[in-house]
């Protein structure tokens, strides 16, 4: 069926999910059940948590009407969605920070990212001389990374938080003892890696209890990861990244001797991480990457991650384009274009900068995206793999070398977004890579262990292109995470987000971005648009909406090529108002609907 109204398409799903944004719920009992009521939107004072799940959302709520503060209750937050979403996030995975301190009125940032073990090479997943397959390498020690989760928990409260770990943990490790409700998304999550699941009894006895899938609606508990979670909060971190911590030897020797039930004739490949690759483990705080768009200021998460140089070249190149004037269709084919451009330079430029020479700079200078945006035209669509530019000589429209297409990345991960009384903000993107991770469940701790390390090029996405995403000792390997805050000129929050979704997490922060900074939709409106990805692709991915589109029609016939995808991204987000309350904005059908709560509720 064709719709001949995309804008339309996504205010009416908003509206049929949010009759106002006075009235979403606060924080407190379904009508049916001890689970708090999920709503997409929230407005009140007191500060603001979006995350992607209501138990998740309300265990921030709680740190932050005890008086903690943005940082405490992010990672409260974090640390329930590792009960409630542990198929995206938890202490096996990594991820990276992004905190607003409003005294300061400045922006820091964690590089939480996952290493290689320190005795990887280029060749990690390379045997014979040729590359694993992907499915080969993803469930097994052999695609575990160093965790970072943890020692980003401790480095965010050591350097902004109010409370200790121990405290920050009490709401998760209590919804992981008394258990969460089933819901659609976490037992189809299940089924789709019911296969892999089995391969490890431990991740079998867990995840399909008696022997079969979680049924809707049921009380899911996990108490090992309870009693993780208690050790984790009186121990602190050296229990994994010390000497002689028992949960950091437990990780160990799972990777390197995977527990694989027989009969399942599943080969997982033993991985290389040792106790030395824990305890030279650290999160990194680090600048982060800041571009101006519209008169306002965009921060986000500098390399490792490729999100903050990817989305802050895009809205350069969009910049001196007027956005709010342009028709769906012009609209659309500069931000694809846009995409496509910033992805080719991304494959050529952005890795570990700590082993590569990433221009970060030169990726973010204005005067760099105008020498790219000269290659998009009105009339006609770029071709894919598009080669590269150089930052270093920003000539109009030329290009450095070959082109080499987008290696894949998984499209799994969590995104959580807060703000507290003071103005402070955090926006954490965390993940175990694609969802379930590695399948690999540490035998009685209760949480998966990421696979991370398939994110490397397994070998050079061309060979005659120099791969600044190859594997190495101690490496981190590229990531797409783009957790995001928007300043005024004053240095204030405008609006914090991020999403979820592997590759698509860039194009999905900026088109949520330009469709509320440029098309001026509410933010939950603009995290509920319709969706497209073009990630230096022959086809650019769409949601249906967009697919089954009149807008589709006239896209093709300027020569863009299209292809569907079910569900892109799944972001959360906030804003403040201009009478200091938060807004707090999620999905309104994407995985199922996201959960926005605020302290005090106010219309």
């Amino acid at each position: 069926m064709r719709r001949p109204a995309v804008r339309k398409l996504a205010v009416l799903a908003v509206s049929a999910a949010v009759v106002s944004v006075g009235a979403a719920a606060p924080p407190g009992p379904a009508a049916t059940s001890g689970t708090p009521a999920k709503a997409p939107v929230a407005v009140g004072y007191g500060g603001a948590v979006a995350s992607v799940d209501a138990d998740a959302s309300a265990a921030g709520i709680e740190v932050l009407r005890k008086g903690g503060n943005a940082v405490d209750a992010a990672v409260a937050t974090a640390a329930a969605l590792g009960v409630t979403e542990p198929y995206s996030s938890g202490i096996g995975g990594g991820g990276y920070f992004v905190y607003y301190d409003a005294k300061s009125r400045t922006v820091h940032t964690i590089d939480g990212r996952e290493t290689a073990p320190l005795t990887a090479g280029t060749g990690l997943f390379t045997e014979n001389g040729a590359p694993l397959a992907f499915a080969d390498a993803v469930s097994s020690g052999l695609s575990v990374g160093t965790p970072g989760t943890p020692a980003t928990w401790q480095t965010a409260l050591d350097t902004w938080g109010t409370r200790r770990l121990g405290t920050v943990l009490e709401p998760a490790e209590r919804i992981a003892r008394d258990g969460f409700t089933v819901d659609d998304t976490f037992r189809s999550q299940t089924a789709a890696n019911e296969t892999r699941f089995r391969y490890f009894p431990d991740t079998a006895a867990l995840f399909l209890p008696g022997g079969q899938l979680p049924a809707v609606g049921s009380t899911f508990k996990n108490p090992d990861l309870a009693r993780t979670y208690r050790e984790l909060g009186s121990r602190g971190i050296r229990a994994i990244y010390g000497a002689g911590g028992d949960l950091g030897r437990d990780i160990v020797g799972t990777v390197q001797h995977p527990p694989v039930d027989p009969a399942s004739g599943w080969k997982a490949r033993p991985g290389k991480l040792s106790v030395n690759d824990l305890a030279a483990y650290r999160a990194r705080l680090q600048a982060p990457t800041e571009v101006s768009y519209r008169g306002l200021d965009v921060y986000s998460i500098a390399p490792s991650s490729s999100g903050g140089t990817t989305v802050g070249e895009a809205l350069n190149i969009l910049e001196k384009t007027d956005l709010s004037k342009a028709t769906e269709t012009q609209y659309l084919h500069r931000f694809i274009e846009a995409s496509r451009i910033a992805f080719a330079d991304r494959g050529r430029w952005v890795g570990d900068p700590a082993f590569e020479k990433v221009p970060t700079g030169g990726l973010l200078s204005q005067k760099y995206a105008d020498s790219r945006a000269c290659l998009i035209k009105d009339d006609a669509v770029l071709t894919s793999p598009l080669a590269p530019g150089d930052p270093a000589n920003p000539a109009p429209c030329a290009t450095a070398g070959a082109a080499a297409p987008t290696t894949y990345e998984g499209e799994n991960t969590t995104h959580l977004t807060v703000a507290d009384k003071w103005g402070d903000v955090v926006s954490y993107t965390l993940t175990i890579e694609q969802t379930g991770g590695s399948a690999i469940t540490v035998p009685g701790r209760g949480f998966l262990l990421n696979n991370e390390l398939t994110d490397f090029s397994f070998v050079p996405a061309n060979p005659a292109v120099h791969d600044p995403n190859l594997p190495g000792p101690g490496k981190r390997p590229r990531s797409s995470i783009s957790p995001t805050i928007v300043l005024d000129r004053q240095h204030r929050p405008v609006v914090a987000l991020g999403s979820p979704g592997g590759a698509t997490i860039i194009t999905t922060v900026l088109q949520t971005l330009t469709e509320f900074l440029d098309r001026r939709l509410p933010l939950v409106d603009a995290i509920a648009a319709p969706r497209a990805s073009q990630r230096n692709a022959a086809q650019t991915e769409l949601e249906p909406a967009l697919y089954d589109s009149d807008l589709r029609t006239r896209l093709e016939a300027i020569g863009h090529s299209f292809k569907l995808n079910a569900e892109i991204g799944a972001a959360t987000g906030v804003q403040r108002l201009g009478d200091g309350r938060w807004l707090a904005a999620a999905e309104t059908v994407r995985r199922g609907g996201g959960s926005a709560m605020v302290v005090h509720p106010q219309p």
